[in-house]
């Protein structure tokens, strides 16, 4: 087998039903090779929407995400989100190409320094340098992608790595016999470095599929945590990306945290493993609730910005930190305990080590009274007529409408934190956002996997119309594959979440400003399915036919135009 067939093969080991790419020479027999073998090959209109792609691929089906991009720019295009990726801790895995082994620093095309490029935004990255060393380094790739905190990997495969060796050996010129004493020299040189390329590559071994580490908690540190928890009195859990990272245990976790009593603050992946409605599940004042709190559990989330830095939880509460990252455990904080361990194993250890069922329900009713108080005043703020269409208006029709197998993306700034209040998600994964990152641009990528994986899905885009122009070109890729997904853009002409500040700071509106553009048109000549609406009255009519539009298999997208709200006023966060 040629390289881009070894590394097809081992895709195929690992359980890779899909990979995400944009085409380039330098990649060309992976490609070939993975359609050969039944892996489904999504090409996209960036290299970015590639890795985000692959990334949600890792948080949907708890299989490393996988993107081959092509060599120099095409690498490069991929930074930004290999660092979202970086820090959700989605374990992606980066195949790059790049110009033959015998070129390099010799000026060929796409020539650049990868490996030290990725290096400080990935877990590991190494370039390949024999054919040989292909199953083994892509085999080492999945394997540290998914140890302790997961993350991306970075893989370089130089081009004469991949194609076949006849192929190879014709590129080089050594077919020709060369007749000057240079040309000798050269090509003696030249067979002896396409000799060692290919030498050892018989028989390749390959291994079975790698699965991530399950790091168990240590039981004196449950012990003591279980001995917090029966004192507390106003305990509260704030549960991130990390609970749900294993698809196949998110009943069991439920299961715990119901069996500890203990009200939930639910953030990013980790929205919606409660269903839409759960005693337990709070949504509201959680800073108040934080300052309140006798006992904070923080199972995979750190003290970063969200937290205000650790600042919103109250100065005399017990703090316990559990997280896969030797990092975030203690970052802008100081627990009582910190467990570095998979943070779903220990909800679901903790539960089985209660030495109390202490009534908590006061507790429980006075967060609950916060939720519906903070409801009330949505509500209230929903009501209010405006020109064009309100957002906490427009949130309320979808959120009714959804249907109990949606899912919603978020890509935005203010539109999507406005939904953030009013959508819920009504199962386990059925919310994907950046994560702390907070990256625009996300969205095409996420839902590409999102319906892949989830055929009978409805999938929701909730695009700022800002963050749209990251990715509004990927309609092209839903019609070319035929993904229905349903795009909903709040158009509102601006960068709305920095404008408001912006304009009460220095009087001044530069840079924030765009159009009421008609980006429905734009999804039409791609080939997709533009709706317009720019009146509440005819919300509810447009959502339900866009609806209609995707279950026939067809690519939506609703531009809504939107009245300027202040409803997030002061939220901008830096």
């Amino acid at each position: 087998m040629y390289g881009g067939e070894l590394i097809a093969e081992v895709l195929r080991s690992q359980g890779v039903e899909t990979i995400f790419t944009l085409c380039g020479g330098h990649i060309s027999p992976i490609l070939v090779a993975a359609q050969e073998r039944n892996i489904k090959v999504i090409d996209t209109r960036h290299e970015a929407t590639a890795v985000f792609a692959a990334d949600a691929w890792s948080r949907l089906s708890s299989v490393p995400g996988v993107a081959v991009v092509t060599a120099g720019p095409g690498a490069t295009n991929t930074l930004t989100a290999v660092k979202n990726a970086q820090l959700a801790h989605s374990p992606v895995i980066i195949i790059s190409g790049a110009p033959a082994t015998a070129l390099k620093g010799h000026g060929a095309l796409q020539d650049v320094d990868l490996v030290t490029l990725f290096k400080p935004v990935v877990k590991w990255c190494a370039t390949v340098t024999k054919v040989k060393d292909l199953v083994p380094l892509i085999e080492k790739a999945f394997l540290v992608s998914q140890s302790d905190a997961p993350g991306p990997v970075f893989l370089e495969c130089p081009a004469d790595l991949l194609y076949e060796e006849s192929l190879v050996r014709k590129a080089y010129g050594l077919e020709n016999s060369a007749k000057s004493l240079k040309g000798k020299v050269i090509g003696y040189y030249l067979k002896r470095h396409v000799d060692s390329l290919f030498k050892n590559t018989e028989n390749p071994r390959i291994s079975r599929r790698i699965s991530s580490s399950k790091m168990l908690p240590d039981s004196q540190q449950l012990s003591r945590v279980a001995e917090q928890l029966a004192r507390a009195k106003q305990p509260l859990l704030l549960l991130g990306n990390q609970v749900v990272m294993n698809t196949e245990t998110i009943q069991k976790t439920k299961t715990a945290i119901e069996m500890l009593g203990i009200p939930v603050y639910l953030t990013g992946m980790a929205r919606g493993l409660l269903g839409d409605r759960h005693n337990l599940l709070m949504r509201h004042k959680r800073k108040e609730a934080l300052k309140e709190a006798d006992l904070v559990i923080l199972a995979g989330v750190p003290c970063d910005f969200r937290l205000n830095y650790g600042k919103h939880i109250g100065r005399n509460a017990v703090l316990i930190s559990v997280n896969r990252s030797i990092e975030d455990l203690r970052l802008n904080c100081r627990p009582k305990v910190a467990m570095k361990c998979d943070p779903a194993l220990f909800l679901m250890k903790l539960a089985k080590n209660l030495r109390s069922t202490a009534q908590r329900e006061p507790w429980i009713q006075d967060l609950r009274q916060n939720d519906i108080a903070r409801n009330k005043e949505i509500e209230q703020q929903s009501a209010i007529e405006s020109p064009n269409i309100n957002p906490l208006a427009l949130f309320k029709e979808l959120n009714s409408l959804k249907q109990p197998n949606s899912i919603f993306i978020a890509d935005g700034g203010d539109f999507v934190s406005t939904a953030s209040y009013i959508l819920d998600p009504p199962k386990p994964m059925s919310w994907l956002d950046p994560g702390p990152f907070g990256t625009l641009g996300v969205g095409a990528g996420f839902a590409l996997s999102a319906k892949l994986l989830h055929h009978d899905s409805e999938i929701w885009i909730i695009y700022g119309d800002g963050a749209l122009g990251y990715s509004l070109m990927e309609f092209d890729t839903f019609v070319r594959h035929g993904i229905p997904i349903i795009a909903l853009v709040g158009n509102d002409a601006g960068w709305t979440q920095v404008s408001r500040d912006q304009i009460d700071i220095f009087k001044n509106d530069v840079g924030t400003v765009l159009t009421h553009t008609d980006y429905h048109k734009v999804a039409e000549g791609l080939g997709g399915i533009g709706l317009y609406v720019d009146e509440q009255s005819a919300v509810k009519d447009v959502l339900i036919q866009a609806q209609r539009f995707a279950a026939e298999g067809r690519a939506v997208l609703i531009n809504a135009i939107l009245s300027k709200s202040e409803f997030r006023k002061g939220s901008m966060s830096m």
